[in-house]
């Protein structure tokens, strides 16, 4: 059996060569960048830049997640996903923010927050950072949604949402890698 030596040394930076912005949104701007390509050839690149997201998965005593369903206009469809929302109020840190919006779409406040790291949820064309936090010894209160959030709450068992994941039924990225990451830590 032959080994194929791989080699890694190879620097495939790709050098932005011109910028052109084409939209500035409210949470996202796109442009359009000329790169210079390692092998001196040159191609587009389409960039959507973006405020950046947090994703927080609360777990309950009883050993529930509870998730929101809500509409997701960019597909016509509901989704199922944990509570989630942008960093788009100012300078916030990314835990604040989680807080946040775990208070605002299921009224819960978490005795401890625990970090499950960071995901590029489409790398190939959007710089959004999603950072994802589990909350555990939750404390249930009422919802504080934003005037154009119309979520509902859903408590479902961890096997469940597990199936659910495994029957492609949980197709919400963050939501996924935060179950995997939560369950390497042994949060449940």
């Amino acid at each position: 059996m032959q080994l194929i030596k791989e080699d890694f040394s190879m620097d495939m930076t790709e050098k932005q060569l011109s910028s052109e912005y084409k939209f500035r949104g409210r949470i996202m701007t796109a442009r359009v960048d000329e790169v210079s390509l390692p092998n001196g050839k040159t191609a587009p690149r389409e960039v959507c830049e973006h405020v950046g997201g947090v994703g927080v998965l609360p777990i309950d005593k009883d050993g529930n997640v509870i998730l929101v369903r809500q509409f997701r206009y960019a597909f016509d469809t509901e989704l199922l996903e944990m509570p989630a929302g942008k960093m788009d109020h100012g300078p916030e840190d990314a835990e604040e923010c989680g807080i946040r919006e775990l208070k605002e779409e299921t009224g819960c406040t978490a005795g401890r927050i625990v970090p499950l790291g960071a995901i590029y949820p489409s790398p190939g064309f959007l710089t959004e950072v999603t950072y994802l936090f589990a909350a555990l010894d939750l404390t249930e209160g009422e919802m504080q949604p934003d005037e154009d959030e119309f979520v509902e709450v859903v408590r479902l068992p961890i096997a469940e949402v597990e199936k659910m994941i495994e029957r492609d039924e949980i197709r919400d990225a963050k939501t996924v890698a935060a179950m995997y990451r939560a369950k390497l830590k042994n949060l449940y």
